[in-house]
């Protein structure tokens, strides 16, 4: 039996973009839209909420900040792989966002005057990054789900994994999904959807992300033959908690805090002698791994983890208390440190796809040949406009989240009423493609005992190869065997089934659709990271050191053939303002 649910408009993933879409929606039609807002996690769960260090936008032109300055430092940063026509239109929104969060009832950090306050961090050239102390995610998804609470018609599916999108003639007519509570099959039809399921780090084992962040949204654009964008641009924080990798914000080199080796040396005057800790986060992580390459870090002798120390004991415990409450309490629980008398050990941590699902400037979702698929946006981190390019400056994420949402759900919400205006009838899955989703799950899946490996060597395994092989410093050697190693596991993983065959809460069987999602995201990742052979950003190959702009100066496309494999083509970059030159800091 399956539940079938319709909607205008189907948003799958709660963070901060798929709240920020749905408040949109709300905020400017009302209750003349309805809604479903759809969450793996309970909805406050959502991955948003660990976010730090701050929010970026130009808030004070009369002190020296501009639209331009943060487009150049946005662009640059990115290594001039971001399309700058999406770039200006990110941040000319900004400000207005940090503005409306404020009247929500944000509790942003403030200067002495009683003015928002704002702190510098890595790449950017003017202190832009907004701040609530270093609690920002929290207190903006506090904020933004508290306003739409005030609003009707729309409902939120909490604990409800979704599986598949279905696109049926170029035009989006709903997803699949099980309510892991029940485990009941779910069909939710909508004139629109927006997905907002966030990254994919989880395919890494040394990572900032919450367990439940494994490139869901981006697996399922693959399998509905829809392409993803730049997939080998990882970023690594360079600030990850050892052992654990529990993010250490940026915010903390934003609010003075030092880099040192275990020759208590401030290092990054080597690599960015002018902006120091605040240089990118691909040269800040850079800077550490080739200081614990060349035997000047420490080794952590549970884990084996190599490491560096970032040194905040020189900022005092007052400021310290103020400014970085949530770090101080993190290192005490997590590590046994009290920051305030001990440096913290700190290396490069997988914590951000610059990738994901090809969209144009205002997230409208694209196949490869660059048609819109009706109907269809993408928002957040899941989504590759690209604002970002190769690499993305801190507090631009949060930002882009906020934008996105925007956009996408005000898109959405325009979509709905001009198809409703011109007549156009509700949408409706074939009854082949909902059969098609309910029997890989349930039949194929289900029914079957598993092979030799389990789905928990299998994600191990994966882990263990990301980190080794497609980490900070690439190779064609390393590639070559990630990619073999990714290619097994998929292999093996045909053979892999819940060992739970029950519906109720089968966590079993949620791991194993989650690993199956990682592994193809995995292979874009390496596969798109072995054929680009410069370095750009966060992509660095020790093989190919150079950046090269006669012939790597576009987006990596990736997509899944009929035969399940990925296949690559590649579409310009959007240049409008400013040429690539040499990036120095």
């Amino acid at each position: 039996m399956v539940d079938m649910f319709y909607y205008d408009v189907v948003i799958v993933g709660s963070g901060l973009a798929g709240l920020r879409a749905a408040l949109e929606i709300k905020r400017t039609y009302g209750d003349k839209i309805s809604v479903a807002l759809i969450s793996k996690v309970q909805l406050m769960r959502s991955h948003s909420v660990a976010a730090q260090g701050g929010t970026a936008a130009v808030l004070y032109p009369e002190e020296g900040d501009s639209f331009a300055l943060h487009a150049w430092d946005t662009i640059k940063g990115s290594d001039f792989l971001a399309d700058q026509d999406a770039v200006w239109l990110f941040v000319k929104l900004m400000p207005e966002e940090i503005r409306l969060l404020e009247r929500w009832g944000l509790p942003w950090s403030r200067r002495p005057d009683g003015r928002i306050a704002q702190r510098p961090f890595g790449g950017h050239s003017f202190p832009r990054a907004t701040y609530a102390a270093d609690k920002t995610g929290f207190y903006e998804m506090q904020t933004l789900y508290s306003r739409l609470v005030g609003y009707d018609n729309w409902d939120r599916y909490d604990e409800v994994f979704v599986t598949s999108i279905i696109i049926e003639d170029g035009v989006f007519k709903g997803v699949t999904a099980i309510d892991m509570r029940s485990g009941e099959f779910l069909v939710f039809r909508a004139r629109a959807g927006i997905i907002a399921t966030g990254g994919a780090g989880r395919i890494y084992k040394f990572t900032t992300y919450a367990h439940t962040v494994t490139g869901d949204g981006q697996a399922m654009a693959l399998r509905a033959g829809i392409p993803l964008k730049d997939m080998e641009f990882i970023q690594f924080h360079p600030t990850g908690l050892v052992p654990s990798g529990i993010l250490i914000t940026e915010g903390a080199r934003g609010e003075g805090g030092y880099l040192i080796n275990k020759n208590g040396e401030r290092f990054m005057k080597r690599y960015a002698p002018q902006r120091m800790e605040l240089a990118p986060r691909d040269v800040v992580s850079r800077a550490i791994m080739t200081e614990i390459r060349e035997g000047r870090g420490f080794r952590d002798p549970v884990s084996g983890l190599e490491y560096v120390l970032l040194d905040l004991r020189h900022l005092g415990e007052e400021k310290i208390n103020e400014r970085l409450p949530g770090i101080r309490e993190i290192a005490i629980k997590h590590a046994g440190i009290d920051p305030v008398t001990e440096p913290i050990p700190v290396r490069p941590a997988a914590h951000y796809s610059m990738g994901g699902i090809h969209t144009d400037k205002y997230y409208r979702v694209l196949t490869v040949d660059g048609k819109w698929v009706k109907g269809l946006w993408a928002a957040g981190e899941v989504a590759s406009a690209s604002i970002h390019g190769a690499n993305r400056l801190g507090a631009n994420s949060t930002a882009e989240c906020l934008t996105s949402g925007r956009i996408a759900g005000r898109q959405a919400a325009q979509y709905v009423i001009k198809t409703k205006e011109m007549g156009m009838p509700d949408p409706k899955p074939s009854e082949s493609s909902i059969a098609k989703e309910e029997k890989r799950i349930f039949d194929m899946l289900l029914k079957h005992e598993s092979g030799s490996a389990t789905v928990y060597e299998i994600r191990a395994k994966l882990r263990e190869t990301m980190d080794k092989y497609v980490y900070v410093f690439r190779d064609e050697e390393g590639l070559k065997k990630a990619l073999k190693i990714i290619l097994e596991l998929r292999e093996a993983m045909k053979k892999v089934y819940p060992s739970d065959k029950s519906r109720i809460y089968n966590t079993d069987m949620i791991t194993v659709l989650e690993t199956q999602n990682m592994l193809d995201v995995a292979y874009s990742v390496a596969y798109g990271a072995l054929l680009r052979t410069e370095s750009r950003g966060a992509h660095y190959r020790i093989d190919y050191p150079k950046r090269d702009d006669e012939n790597w100066l576009k987006h990596t496309l990736t997509y899944l053939t009929a035969d399940d494999k990925i296949e690559v083509t590649y579409t310009p970059v959007t240049i409008t303002t400013w040429k690539p030159i040499e990036r120095k800091y």
